[in-house]
């Protein structure tokens, strides 16, 4: 099996370098363990049927034991025994070399069982589902970094080789790398259906050791993915989930599952960009609600392509899902993170982008050519905030965004005289 190429490949290498080890985190079946298998010396994993009682008797007895290896050593699924975590911090310090361990896991830790941070000795690095550029789907004939670093950079006429059908098989298929090798297109789809069904059946229960019921695990991954690129309230989830009448569900028991499904790295809300451009009052500040791949609302929905496509309204909320997951991985060596803007006076910017550096793009997701105009006049406008802002407070002004973007998933790429740059998804990379 060929390997396709990550994002996360550079990032891991660069962080080898500079600390005694990386922890990779994300969901389950997203490529962890496959990319860091490309620079391991040696590994272990501690979900080896076969040996993980040893290991895990071993890790109770003298967790050093399991660190004895070839470097960069790999230790997989290392949250099955936390005291791993002080046992690399501690061999790190005594090494005083960088790149000895990558530890991977696809839930969060119970941060009781940690005794020390392992702040600068152990890195983090969080790996999402493949990017179309990464599943050779995008052709990347454009690159955001790119962008930022040249914003008159001439993309026009740059054309995407994908139509709306290839979007939307794509969003339905995944990108999960276990889809690559495998031949049929039905069988593809598959492949996100089962990770619904297993982390309702067991991962949810698992990543805690805390017994949840499965039916109402997926009533509240199926209320999610309706209202998934939405800032509905908790309130509204928690009753769209007992509408059915086949659960009941309180606020807690609602707010420990989602807590799970974070844990799982299932969940990943977006939160609000409050600059102050209005007045406090006048911008939303809840949380949007995000999956880390749209496949996973697609499943959550019973949705098939074939279904996608008479629903492009549907498809339209699961086509930012889409955009949030990508630009994640392409600017992931920037330590980026992805907010909205939305106020009382209907004006919004789907994704705001923000690089560690300060750099931002405001970024609409429009499907069609038809809500092109709309999605570049709230750019535009929200620009024209910030300068009327900044001749207010000159003390304190805000950055200006670097770019204005709207994704489409049109053919071609083109620069407005507005400014604003129209560019196919299918087109980007990183």
């Amino acid at each position: 099996m060929n390997y396709l190429k990550r994002t996360a490949d550079a990032v891991l290498a660069n962080h080898l370098e500079a600390f005694g080890a990386v922890l990779i985190e994300g969901p389950k079946w997203c490529g962890k363990t496959t990319t860091a298998e490309q620079v391991a010396k040696s590994v272990i994993k501690l979900q080896d049927t076969d040996m993980r009682d040893e290991y895990l008797a071993t890790a109770a007895a003298k967790p050093s034991l399991l660190l004895n290896g070839a470097t960069p050593r790999l230790i997989d699924e290392w949250q099955d025994a936390p005291v791993l975590w002080d046992a690399v911090r501690t061999m790190v310090d005594e090494r005083v070399v960088p790149g000895q361990f990558i530890l991977t896991g696809s839930n969060a830790v119970d941060k009781s069982q940690i005794h020390h941070s392992g702040t600068g000795r152990i890195s983090k690095l969080e790996m999402l589902p493949m990017s179309l550029w990464e599943s050779g789907e995008s052709n990347g004939k454009i690159s955001i970094l790119e962008l930022f670093d040249n914003p008159n950079l001439d993309i026009d006429g740059i054309e995407s080789d994908m139509s709306i059908e290839n979007l939307i098989f794509s969003a339905c298929r995944g990108g999960w790398p276990a889809t690559v090798n495998i031949k049929s297109d039905k069988a593809k789809l598959l492949v996100a259906r089962n990770y619904v069904k297993t982390i309702c059946s067991e991962d949810i229960s698992r990543v805690d050791g805390v017994s949840r019921d499965e039916l109402l695990a997926r009533m509240i991954l199926r209320s999610y993915a309706r209202n998934i690129s939405t800032l509905v309230n908790k309130s509204t989830l928690i009753a769209d989930v007992a509408s059915t009448g086949e659960v009941s569900c309180t606020e807690p028991t609602f707010d420990n599952y989602v807590a799970a499904l974070r844990k799982l790295f299932v969940i990943c809300d977006m939160h609000a960009w409050c600059p102050a451009i209005r007045s406090k009052t006048a911008i939303r500040s809840g949380f949007k609600r995000a999956f880390v791949d749209p496949s996973i609302a697609v499943a959550a929905l019973g949705l098939s392509p074939e279904a996608l496509l008479n629903q492009l309204k549907t498809f339209g909320f699961i086509f930012e899902q889409m955009c949030i997951r990508d630009f994640k991985a392409y600017t992931l060596d920037f330590d980026s993170h992805i907010s909205y803007y939305h106020d009382r006076y209907g004006l919004e910017a789907d994704l705001v982008l923000h690089l560690a550096d300060g750099r931002y793009a405001l970024i609409e997701c429009k499907l069609g050519s038809k809500e092109i105009e709309e999605g570049s006049s709230h750019l535009v406008e929200l620009r024209r905030l910030v300068r009327e802002h900044n001749k207010k407070e000159r003390q304190v002004p805000l950055r200006e965004p670097d770019l204005l973007i709207v994704l489409t998933g049109g053919k071609m790429a083109y620069t407005r005289p507005d400014g604003v740059k129209v560019i196919p998804l299918g087109s980007l990379k990183d």
